[in-house]
């Protein structure tokens, strides 16, 4: 069955065999589609994506070219004979038929839904599973190897949202197992990556400090603090404060 992942690097899967269009073109074209699978995609969207406002005369010819390219990469490279009936040419744009939930998207999106759903029933194992097998369809940032024009660019900056709400809910989870000392190395990384976001911060400083080890627990809350002030000029939140006095409470 036909299966398609945009969590990394774009491509098409069919059973065992991987396949991905040579053109950089091309791949823009492919993920436009597969971001809107089973929708129609317009040629004045496609137009924006593939010159960002400043397309030349032939650019719908020029669509039509990578079109056809593309049907025949599906056809002959694919192996999917029956590409025509995949990729439709509609009044208006091009729709790519695709099975419902057959993309990575679908099912990280679906296991994150369900990963929600069993921390609100209070059963964090269940959740912090089906939530370490949804980041695990991450292979690293969606559609690294596609040259990103304005429409793609705001649906990775979305799905790059979705990833980070995945993630908080499988640190809550691990939270509420416990499992502070495992938590601290992936905390790092995570405030590392996204140094603004104070929610990792807190949570790391939560587990330093339900580790024992208030120092480092205390170093964070002055490592946050300082790289608030001179990125934004704040004070972090209350909830960070909150939990600097009960570190510096139970030190004393």
């Amino acid at each position: 069955m036909l299966s398609f992942s945009l969590l990394g690097a774009v491509e098409l899967n069919q059973g065992d065999k991987k396949w991905t269009p040579r053109g950089p073109k091309v791949r823009q074209l492919l993920s436009l589609l597969l971001v809107r699978p089973s929708q129609t995609v317009t040629l004045d969207t496609l137009v924006e994506e593939l010159w960002d406002g400043s397309p030349p005369r032939t650019a719908v010819q020029t669509i039509r070219t990578h079109v056809y390219n593309l049907r025949t990469g599906l056809e002959r490279e694919a192996g999917l004979p029956g590409a025509a009936g995949l990729l439709v040419t509609e009044p208006t744009g091009y729709l790519l038929r695709v099975p419902p939930g057959q993309g990575d998207v679908d099912r990280f999106r679906r296991m994150v839904g369900e990963g929600r759903l069993h921390l609100e029933k209070g059963d964090a194992e269940a959740a912090a599973g089906v939530l370490r097998r949804a980041l695990d369809l991450w292979r690293g940032s969606p559609l690294t190897n596609v040259p990103l024009g304005p429409v793609l660019a705001q649906h990775v900056a979305h799905l790059e949202e979705v990833r980070i709400r995945g993630l908080e809910l499988w640190v809550e989870a691990g939270m509420s197992l416990g499992r502070h000392r495992e938590l601290i190395a992936d905390l790092r990384e995570l405030v590392a990556v996204h140094t603004l976001n104070e929610w990792f911060h807190a949570r790391l400083i939560e587990a330093l400090h339900r580790s024992g080890r208030r120092g480092d627990a205390l170093n964070a809350v002055q490592s946050l603090r300082r790289m608030l002030h001179d990125e934004l000029g704040v004070e972090p939140s209350a909830e960070v404060r909150r939990l600097q006095l009960a570190v510096l409470a139970e030190a004393g």
